[in-house]
């Protein structure tokens, strides 16, 4: 068997546990939570609520499930037997001590809606993804307090991995684990997730539309969200657009990422940009079928894209932090990719598939940095090349060395 790859998560998970009398792990389906859990504390009870025994326990007596367990305890999956959570509520009030439950979801709004009305202030709430690149690579996560005012120092040789072989295979842990076919297991991880929770779980009803409009979403990866526009070509209305968006959004499947607000004299875009959290389900989807494919392909700038903000992301939620991170775009069109708020300053990004660097690349950053109120900011140039270095004031990073 395979040695367990491990989760930067880990560390803050153990803490939490010492803080808090629960903690919930949320995530998507198949992104290590529960073989994180039971790692984390070896010593905990584990009862998952999709087991037919359990769940039929926990939903008949809530009090007497529970009971099973006078000690610390995993309860996975537990957004299947909401009313756990009042129950859950008394004993943590009762007993006053960390670490009693940690409870594991794959659907967040679920899990929000629970503990925002019965677990509020008890709990901590922490989200697992598919593996990082910094993850896969053994290293440790990127520090973004850096970014943009130093360069790494380390090589690019020994990072295992060729950058279009990265983007199609994705960060699943199983894939990795078995050395599996990515697409293979992707077209089985996708239909299962359409079959069992968007029908079973969240109640929707017409399966065909809802995957017409996954793959629709697909399409438009990397570019400015139009509900109105997506809902009329997959023939369906703008509110149930909204709720199947949330839908994704709540699975771990997609994010939407809201441009910055802060106004430098311009009339800026309003509405957010569409990525997926993993590109090996993203190429999956836009039938894309081999990296050698995606080389060539007409959105693979919009996935490389993708993957980076995802990357990020990926770093604020694995140390426990909610992703501070927007895009900037104004009227005219001048666009930042990706802008992180570090609350003293603002990161700009500008994210290049190209291999080969090319002083282009640095003119949206360039714009930037001429912008009144800006004093030298941090700027970075993400590309797929394998050097790092800097130029004209930026950093230019090899996809490498993100996040």
């Amino acid at each position: 068997m395979a040695k367990m790859i491990p989760r930067h998560l880990a560390p803050v998970l153990l803490n939490a546990a010492q803080s808090y009398p629960a903690v919930s792990l949320t995530g998507p389906r198949q992104s290590g939570k529960t073989t994180l859990a039971q790692a984390a504390f070896p010593d905990y009870a584990y009862a998952s609520l999709e087991t037919p025994e359990h769940r039929e326990h926990a939903l008949q007596d809530p009090r007497g499930f529970l009971g099973r367990f006078p000690e610390r305890v995993i309860l996975d999956e537990v957004q299947r037997c909401p009313d756990l959570f009042s129950y859950i509520q008394g004993i943590v009030d009762e007993r006053k001590r960390p670490g009693q439950f940690l409870l594991t979801g794959s659907h967040n709004f679920l899990l929000l809606e629970q503990i925002s009305q019965t677990l509020a202030g008890r709990c901590a709430m922490l989200h697992l993804l598919p593996f990082s690149r910094a993850e896969l690579c053994r290293r440790p996560m990127g520090d973004l307090s850096r970014l943009g005012r130093t360069c790494p120092d380390r090589a690019a040789t020994g990072d295992p991995g060729d950058l279009f072989e990265t983007l199609f295979t994705g960060g699943y842990p199983r894939i990795h684990d078995l050395n599996i076919e990515p697409q293979d297991w992707l077209r089985n991880y996708y239909q299962a997730y359409v079959e069992r929770d968007v029908r079973s779980v969240l109640n929707v009803g017409d399966l065909d539309a809802f995957g017409r409009f996954v793959r629709l979403c697909a399409g438009r990866v990397g570019h400015l969200l139009n509900l109105s526009s997506l809902a009329a070509d997959c023939g369906i209305s703008q509110p149930t657009a909204r709720r199947w968006m949330s839908i994704l959004e709540a699975s771990f499947l997609v994010m939407r990422l809201r441009p910055h607000y802060r106004n430098f004299s311009k009339r800026l875009i309003k509405s957010p940009k569409l990525y997926f959290l993993d590109t090996g389900l993203l190429c999956y989807l836009l039938r894309i079928r081999s990296p050698q494919e995606l080389a060539t392909h007409a959105l693979r700038g919009e996935v490389f894209e993708s993957w980076a903000v995802s990357e990020i992301v990926k770093n604020y939620h694995h140390r426990g932090v909610d992703p501070d991170v927007y895009f900037w775009r104004d009227a005219a069109g001048h666009e930042i990719d990706l802008v992180l708020d570090r609350g003293r300053d603002l990161v700009a990004v500008e994210i290049k598939s190209g291999q080969t660097f090319a002083s282009d690349f640095l003119r949206g950053l360039e714009y930037w940095r001429g912008l009144p109120g800006q004093a030298d900011p941090p700027t970075v140039c993400l590309y797929g090349g394998d050097a790092s270095y800097v130029r004209g004031g930026a950093t230019v990073l090899s996809w490498r060395h993100w996040g």
